[in-house]
């Protein structure tokens, strides 16, 4: 059942060699990874404005400066992911660039800061993307939480079908939204030249506004930087792409960048021209579109796409987390499970770890995961800060053709990357405090983890360790029920063993029944030692656990390994087990309780 279930769900298993044909072209690519970074204009304009309410609508005229130093980090990050792109072809993004340049611990900073922002990129976009569609259907707002961890089940079982597969689902909201919001740009800008909207909805530029400060106007540039959140993943998924792969990664990401800068300009240039105010009942996109087209049709489809963009925006991270995972867990800070494909050749681990990280926090939250966003934005300017740095660092030791240039790109960019996040940390510490405990704690288990895979190679590598100390015997336990042909094709396997000595066990809850079993047991099986165990509470795994637990200390003083054979019968049909799971419960309750011990079972098939 298990089976079909999941072949319906996730389509037939792919073989290795199809690999090739899960890449993504550039256009596929471009909806895919750009999701996130094109989902960030439906609401980086109206953080912008969102702190400049708080002087006044004089003070929305600093919109267009404030967007013109955003685009100016826009162009530095995307010039610098491209030298990244070009440098570490093979991915890892910041995470690679800062442990090979800055050294263990910065790698470890960037790469834990990206694995938490990922999940919060999913979080955040389905909490958000749901409560746009709660906001269409009201009805609907008690079941938040149940609605987005429906849509983020439904985006992990479209990742575990494939990337090629989910791309092509995927990729058609991403570009009726950059569709709809091109027209609405377009729609809004022939309006204003044919002198349809009114010049006086809006403070002309450089009217002085009383209260403005150059606190108040970093606090609002960093607030308009969030709009920059999800650029690098296309950097950590260089992998994904079909070759050449790096030539169409800059690509995707030079694409990504004239969109991205396109739209959040044009958006706040219409809200500031329009004289949109934030308000809590609507959002910034939402008045625009309303005021451009009224409420009609092209109002509801910009809406509609919206909301799926939103929702979408998730998929960035399915596609960069795994990606990310792999590179962590080859250098062995993670477990190394990260590194196994699935049935369709995606990273399958890291996508279910990922959903489950995700669902998690949107319980804990409740759906309500608005004061995530900083410690969401605060969480890509570390990253992007260490890996400027990062290739800053790389230039100055290497100086290859063209290094000064290159060098003054990613310089300026860590300047400015370093200011924002700083700037987020003094404006808004009391939402993104928690970083600098969180943090601290994902290196630290990073290099546990480590530590133990370093400990476990070197007791198994055969130049660093002692020889392995010789086997001297070996001992079978078979625990026995009755006297059955369960337990003589049970007998019969452990005698193919050639074992020093077979110890058969029963477990008796009355003495009357033990004696009677003793006298069958030495008629039949005389031969074989019969050890019987009287429970006083009626348990067989408590007391059967107690004597393999006594036998294995022995055993293993004298250099003997202990086997238990359990005998197992298998009915004719498999829904029967669950009527004979004591075989089962006993295995689980032995592995659990002693890891050094063998333990096998012996199916006797029934044919009835």
């Amino acid at each position: 059942m298990y089976y079909t279930i999941k072949r319906l769900l996730l389509g037939q298993p792919l073989k290795s060699n199809e690999l090739g044909e899960q890449k993504l072209n550039k256009t596929k690519a471009l909806a895919i990874l750009s999701s996130d970074a094109l989902s960030s204009v439906a609401y980086g304009p109206e953080q912008i404005l969102i702190v400049l309410v708080t002087v006044g609508m004089a003070a929305f005229w600093y919109t267009i400066p404030i967007a013109v130093g955003v685009l100016v980090l826009l162009l530095a990050l995307i010039l610098s992911y491209r030298q990244v792109i070009f440098a570490y072809p093979h991915g890892g993004g910041a995470y690679v660039v800062s442990k090979e340049n800055l050294g263990e611990n910065p790698g470890l900073i960037a790469g834990g800061s990206l694995l938490v922002d990922y999940i919060l990129t999913v979080a955040v976009s389905i909490s958000a993307g749901t409560d746009a569609i709660t906001s269409a259907f009201p009805h609907l707002h008690h079941h938040n939480v149940l609605i987005a961890c429906s849509l983020v089940v439904l985006i992990t079982i479209l990742n575990l079908r494939g990337l090629t597969e989910s791309a092509s689902i995927l990729a058609y909201p991403v570009y009726l939204f950059v569709l709809a919001l091109g027209i609405m740009i377009a729609a809004g800008l022939v309006q204003i030249a044919s002198g349809k909207l009114p010049a006086d909805l809006h403070a002309p530029i450089g009217t002085p506004v009383a209260g403005i400060s150059l606190f108040l106007l970093l606090r609002a540039f960093a607030s308009g930087s969030s709009a920059l959140t999800g650029v690098e993943a296309i950097s950590n998924a260089i992998p994904n792409f079909k070759d050449p792969a790096p030539n169409n990664a800059s690509r995707t990401l030079a694409a990504m960048g004239l969109l991205l800068a396109l739209l959040f300009s044009g958006i706040v240039f219409l809200a500031y021209y329009e004289g949109i105010v934030p308000n809590v009942r609507e959002t910034v996109l939402s008045q625009i579109a309303s005021t451009t087209f009224g409420r009609g049709l092209m109002y509801y489809f910009i809406q509609a796409t919206t909301a799926m963009i939103l929702v979408l925006a998730a998929n960035t991270g399915f596609s960069a987390f795994p990606l990310l995972a792999v590179n962590l867990a080859k250098d062995k800070y993670i477990a190394r499970m990260f590194t196994v494909r699935g049935d369709r050749l995606g990273y399958s681990n890291g996508i279910v770890f990922l959903s489950a990280a995700s669902i998690l926090l949107i319980i804990v939250f409740e759906g309500r995961t608005e004061q995530l966003i900083p410690l969401y934005a605060v969480g890509v300017f570390i990253p992007f800060t260490l890996a400027q740095t990062g290739m800053m660092v790389k230039w100055m030791n290497d100086k290859p053709p063209g290094w000064i240039i290159k060098l003054s790109i990613n310089c300026i960019g860590a300047l400015i990357s370093f200011s924002v996040m700083w700037i987020f940390f003094i404006t808004k510490f009391a939402q993104v405090w928690s970083v600098l405990i969180f943090l601290p704690c994902i290196v630290l288990i990073f290099h546990r983890i480590k530590k133990h895979y370093q400990a476990v190679g070197e007791q198994l590598s055969l130049n660093t360790c002692e020889p392995a100390p010789p086997i001297e015997g070996n001992v079978i336990i078979v625990p026995v029920a009755g006297i059955t042909h369960v337990v003589e094709n049970s007998l019969n396997y452990a005698k193919s063993l050639s074992p020093d000595q077979i110890i058969a066990v029963y477990v008796a809850f009355e003495r009357e029944t033990e004696k009677q079993f003793e006298a069958k047991w030495n008629q039949w099986q005389p031969d074989i030692r019969l050890v019987t165990l009287h429970s006083h509470y009626r348990s067989i795994i408590q007391p059967l656990t107690k004597f393999i637990d006594t036998v294995a200390n022995k055993a293993e003083e004298s250099n003997f390994r202990v086997t238990v054979v359990i005998p197992q019968f298998i009915p004719k049909k498999s829904w029967h087990n669950v009527l004979h799971n004591q075989s089962s419960l006993l295995i689980r309750t032995v592995l659990l309780y002693r890891r050094d011990i063998i333990v096998t079972t012996v199916p006797f098939h029934l044919k009835k």
